[in-house]
């Protein structure tokens, strides 16, 4: 029998505000020690009160409008209560009935449109890292402000399972309100998987695979769990209905519990903050603050950079606005964007340099003189990788091409000098008669020669013109 599956996805994303949802307390704790970005309020000590961090309500309204949302004018908070050792209060704050986000849409790549059902804000858990024996807490992820994204249920592939992922990751990282650190968990994908025979009308009983970190293990835990899903169907057993986890290593699924419904979180309106009324003035204002979203870039870029360059490139929200920088000028566009490309991500420090790139005026100097013959393309990718060394910094690529010697040479008059000279050389005779008499690939030989004699300075197309000139 053939079945068609269908997923949905649940994201968190956490918000880079300063401090956490809740209290004035770091909330950037990477790289931190466990427990040191911690308040009264987050472990929960008695009589201690939320505070709502207004930054993450701004956050929210742009990640909405990223995701071509409607804002909830009206938004409220919520308990849902669950024990365990990571959630000290024995309940999280989340926004269960009134959600601040409302429903939207995420456009493919491919153009395949997925719906969002809503998001909502919360406070993140804590994060109990697990060894033979014991289990240890750390509270620093408590209260960390988070959206959870809802999506309908209208994937139906583990490659688009992927690539909303993706594309989600992207509309976040551009709207400005997540580090976007998947190895640090800044976004994770809880994905509701399930299969029913072709043509049903109904959906099957789901599984859910909880907190993937990274698009690759979204894809191959979908594939997983329609295989698994499948030969259960086909076997005549029945799916369970249950919480998931997946183990990158061996490729596979395994159970952790049974999958809760709503009544088991026992969800009650939150007491101690009172409902959040936005006005559609604040709403408008926020919103016109959001940035080119990848969908802008794809409209902007499309007929001047590859689809397949564009795409690795809308990885990285800094590379896409510092080519927006170049004006209009295609050729710049392009050659810059292939810089970008094929040799800055190809450092080890490309992550480093991210932070740091040269400035819009000049990469606009670097391509002007790539087009204009002044830099061959190897002198240009020098140049370029040089514009992000430290003491070269103010310099300019023009300066810093002349320190290197790496202009090259376009005066037709020296350079015919040039090429009189290596035609007068008696170890050019053959390749010249040669040349005479049909064999055009000893031309690349004479270009050498005149390349060497210039100490590599001649303009490679210029030497070649002038050769064919003379020995015609």
């Amino acid at each position: 029998m053939k079945y068609i599956p269908t997923i949905g996805i649940e994201c968190h994303v956490q918000l880079k505000t300063k401090t956490k949802l809740f209290s004035e307390v770091d909330n950037d704790a990477r790289g931190k020690e466990p427990n040191s970005c911690v308040s009264p309020v987050d472990y929960a000590l008695p009589g201690m009160l939320p505070r709502l961090n207004g930054e993450a309500i701004k956050m929210a309204i742009l990640a909405g409008r990223a995701m071509n949302c409607e804002i909830n004018a009206y938004s409220r908070f919520d308990r849902k209560h669950y024990f365990y050792p990571d959630s000290p209060k024995g309940y999280q704050i989340t926004q269960f009935y009134h959600p601040i986000i409302g429903a939207g849409y995420v456009e493919l790549p491919s153009g395949t449109k997925v719906r969002i059902e809503h998001a909502h804000l919360e406070g993140d858990a804590g994060k109990l890292t697990h060894f033979d024996t014991y289990s240890l807490v750390d509270l620093n992820r408590v209260d960390t402000p988070l959206i959870e994204i809802v999506s309908m249920p209208d994937i139906h592939s583990a490659r688009d399972a992927h690539d909303y992922c993706r594309e989600l990751w992207r509309l976040m990282r551009f709207a400005g309100v997540t580090y976007g650190d998947l190895y640090n968990g800044n976004m994770r994908f809880d994905i509701n998987t399930s299969l029913a025979p072709e043509g049903s009308d109904k959906l099957g009983t789901r599984t859910e695979v909880k907190n993937l970190n990274s698009f690759r293990s979204v894809e191959r835990a979908v594939e997983y769990e329609i295989k698994r899903q499948t030969r259960l169907l086909d076997a005549g057993d029945k799916v369970v209905q249950q919480t998931l986890g997946w183990s990158d290593a061996t490729g596979e699924t395994s159970p952790q519990r049974s999958k809760e419904v709503a009544a088991d979180y026992r969800y009650m309106p939150e007491p101690d903050l009172p409902p959040i009324h936005l006005s559609d003035e604040f709403i408008a204002a926020e919103s016109a603050k959001l940035p080119l979203m990848p969908a802008d870039y794809r409209t902007k870029f499309g007929e001047i950079i590859p689809h397949d360059t564009l795409e690795i490139l809308l990885d990285y929200p800094e590379l896409m606005t510092k080519l927006s920088e170049l004006s209009a000028d295609k050729k710049a566009i392009k050659l810059i964007a292939n810089l970008f490309t094929s040799v800055l991500l190809a450092e080890e420090k490309s992550a480093e340099y991210l932070n740091d790139l040269p400035s819009g005026k000049d990469l606009a100097e670097l391509a002007k003189m790539n087009a204009g013959g002044e830099l061959s393309s190897t002198a240009t990718k020098e140049v370029f990788l040089h514009l992000f060394d430290p003491q070269m910094r103010g310099r300019g690529a023009g300066q810093i091409a002349k320190e290197l010697g790496l202009i090259q040479e376009n005066d037709l008059g020296a350079l015919e000098a040039i090429v009189d000279a290596v035609l007068a050389k008696p170890e050019t005779a053959k390749a010249q008669a040669d040349f005479r008499n049909g064999e055009e690939k000893v031309l690349g030989f004479l270009v050498g020669q005149v390349m060497k004699e210039s100490k590599g300075k001649a303009n490679p197309s210029a030497v070649q013109k002038i050769l064919r000139e003379k020995l015609k």
